[in-house]
């Protein structure tokens, strides 16, 4: 066998196996999911976290960054709403649309989900390095930047 086959095959076995890594990425994202207080299931979640990261924004702007259809997110701002977390106000621009804002009982509920997640992941990953921590946290989000900005792409 020349070295260009058993270059290609180790590069196969190489990306299958960070295939079969990535698809199990999935149990520690349940796992996560599993310490969110039961009123605020991880949709909620993620609305308050982008809220919080970039600001009040409109309802479409959720669904694109979520990258979820506006049904979806809306059934998640909705949640968000009824338990006083976000508020939804007259858009200055344009009376008509909406703009959602973060309220303080929202970013009360968001720093109750970010003790969780943090005490959560602290716990399972006591036997860590922090040096191996730091590199995952590097690699994971090298990766993200690898894929771009997938909500680009949402349809």
């Amino acid at each position: 066998m020349d070295d260009s086959m058993d270059s290609s095959t180790d590069r196969g076995n190489r990306y299958e196996n960070l295939a079969r890594q990535v698809s199990a990425i999935g149990a520690v994202k349940r796992g996560l999911a599993r310490v969110l207080p039961a009123e605020c299931p991880s949709g909620s979640a993620i609305v308050l976290a982008l809220l919080n990261h970039h600001g009040d924004m409109r309802m479409g702007r959720v669904s694109e960054l979520m990258a979820v259809d506006m049904s979806v997110s809306s059934r998640h701002v909705a949640h968000t709403v009824d338990r006083g977390w976000v508020e939804r106000l007259p858009d200055p621009a344009d009376r008509r649309s909406r703009i959602l804002h973060l309220t303080r009982a929202g970013e009360d509920m968001l720093a109750v989900l970010d003790r969780r997640l943090t005490d959560m992941l602290a716990r399972n990953l006591a036997e860590w390095s922090d040096d191996d921590v730091e590199l995952l946290t590097d690699l994971l989000a090298r990766l993200r930047d690898s894929f771009g900005d997938c909500r680009a792409h949402h349809a």
